[in-house]
């Protein structure tokens, strides 16, 4: 597999998506290479110096007034690795590791953090080989980096650790010598740079991130189809109500789910004569409501970019000033603001897709349809308690929701006195996904189910792809079986993207304009 080519303070979320998509291995750009070796010798001269260097001739935190001899700088710099790999709990998920290695290269290719171009040599050769740190991913509080993490995948580069190659775990050296790699012999702060900066906590906000898009990309799928199975009015979709307001995301849902039920006979039946004046908000808002949320992850996206591209380690190395700097470039504050700003989206999509859920099974709210889309109502219980669980998700996801960059605590005896919370305000989120994808699964299930109790009428030919699509692997609820499996599997339609390429592409908001977007 050829490595995608990165060139350090360029990268796109695009780009970004793709090594998370395909898995592919990165090498950084062989023109950032001058920059890098002008960094890392100007750490060597400061390493041979009488002045106190933080991080290069001195302690750590709290140590950082204990002078280092000469002599010690490499076993500083391994001992700092070791003492630092302190993590616990679950391993990260190896997608999001090599995420995490390949933003860590992205960082140090800056050429501003002093690592010899040796140290990303072998970074790359671990993503391309297939040598993937464990990482244990509690442990973080997002600021003086992501430590305890950053420091599971530098053990690795230096032969110790847990690596996984192959499918199997084993010590990290073993994985090197199995993969024909030999271990680095850090130099002057090269244990530092590695271990100091965002990207953890940068990886798991942006693989976070690229899921959320897709599940927001669905609502205006299972949207559509819910306002059709209850036979809901698409005057609120009008392109003057959004226009008047403004707002792009809105805007954009409104022009979609237009496309998306253009042609539907169900709405065409009831234009005339319906009794009802108003549809609920989870039908009427459903434009202000995901275009608000799409707008809010585009602001995240913008943010994660910039920090995937920034250098993140301290001190940083300002060649043209011939200086080593200490600074605070590692606190992830951004990072944990995003971070929260995608779980208020996550959250609100589910909140309001459950709403849609409820309104389906209760007969006096779905416009006829039958209790709970059971097709015997009594002897078969249908739907409810799916709507039940998309309940009991959505009170999970608006918990996970409270924001998790207001906290902080102080650390390594008060040096470190605020921290931004980064690392599990970003790991939750992948939790929060999940539960997403649940919910619009169920609401993708009772849609389908309403929708087909409109016959002999049929939905947009758009929806009708959709329907079928969920029929090939879901057959219709003719009666109470097994249901489990059927939430599974329309969840997994969801998540992967099967549903919405079931509909016609030109019908879409093209969520990926996203990883343009300021």
């Amino acid at each position: 597999m050829s490595a995608l080519t990165m060139s350090p303070g360029t990268a796109t979320l695009a780009d970004l998506e793709r090594l998370y998509r395909e898995k592919l291995p990165v090498q950084i750009d062989r023109a950032a290479k001058d920059a890098i070796d002008l960094a890392a010798e100007r750490v060597a001269v400061a390493a041979g110096g009488d002045d106190a260097v933080y991080g290069v001739n001195t302690g750590f935190g709290k140590l950082a007034s204990v002078k280092i001899e000469a002599g010690d700088t490499a076993t500083l710099q391994r001992n700092l690795i070791l003492s630092h790999c302190c993590g616990v709990g679950e391993a990260l998920d190896a997608t999001t590791t090599r995420l995490m290695m390949a933003l860590k290269l992205l960082s140090l290719g800056r050429g501003a953090s002093g690592v010899r171009f040796d140290v990303l040599r072998l970074i790359e050769d671990c993503l391309l080989k297939g040598v993937t740190p464990v990482i244990p991913a509690q442990g973080s509080v997002g600021a003086s980096g992501d430590l305890a993490p950053l420091a599971h995948m530098a053990a690795v580069l230096i032969g110790e650790g847990e690596a996984d190659i192959g499918g199997v775990r084993m010590p990290g050296g073993a994985a090197l010598a199995q993969a024909g790699l030999t271990p680095v012999v850090l130099g002057p702060k090269e244990g530092l740079g590695l271990i100091n900066g965002t990207q953890f906590s940068t990886a798991c906000a942006l693989t976070a991130l690229f899921d959320a898009w897709r599940l927001a990309e669905a609502t205006l799928v299972t949207a559509s189809l819910s306002t059709d199975a209850i036979m809901g009015s698409t005057a609120p979709l009008l392109a003057e109500i959004h226009a008047l307001r403004g707002h792009r995301g809105q805007i954009e849902v409104a022009r979609a789910m237009r496309a998306i039920m253009d042609g539907s006979e169900i709405r065409e039946s009831h234009r005339d004569g319906d009794s009802r004046v108003q549809d609920p908000y989870c039908i009427r808002c459903q434009p202000q409501v995901a275009g608000a949320c799409i707008d809010l992850l585009r602001m995240a996206g913008r943010t994660l970019e910039i920090e995937a591209n920034a250098a993140t380690d301290n001190p940083l190395v300002l060649i043209d000033a011939d200086r080593i700097v200490s600074g605070g470039n590692f606190h992830a504050e951004p990072v944990a603001f995003a971070a929260d700003q995608i779980a208020l989206a996550v959250a609100e999509i589910g909140a309001i897709s459950q709403r849609r859920v409820a309104l389906m099974v209760d007969p006096t709210l779905s416009f006829d349809l039958p209790p709970f889309l059971a097709r015997n109502p009594g002897l078969n219980s249908g739907m409810m308690i799916a709507e039940v669980t998309t309940a009991a998700l959505m009170s999970e996801n608006k918990h996970l929701a409270n924001p998790c960059s207001t906290d902080s605590t102080p650390t390594s005896a008060n040096q470190e006195d605020h921290v931004s919370m980064a690392a599990h305000g970003a790991r939750r989120l992948a939790r929060m996904n999940a539960n997403l994808s649940q919910i619009l699964g169920v609401e993708l299930l009772c849609a389908a189910e309403g929708v087909e109790h409109r016959a002999p009428l049929k939905t947009s030919i758009a929806l009708q792809k959709a329907l079928a699509r969920l029929r090939t692997d879901v057959p219709p609820l003719t009666e109470d079986r097994y249901m489990a499996p059927d939430l599974d599997t329309a969840a997994d339609l969801i998540r992967t993207r099967v549903l919405v390429a079931a509909v016609s592409a030109n019908d879409m908001i093209d969520l990926g304009d996203a990883h343009a977007a300021g």
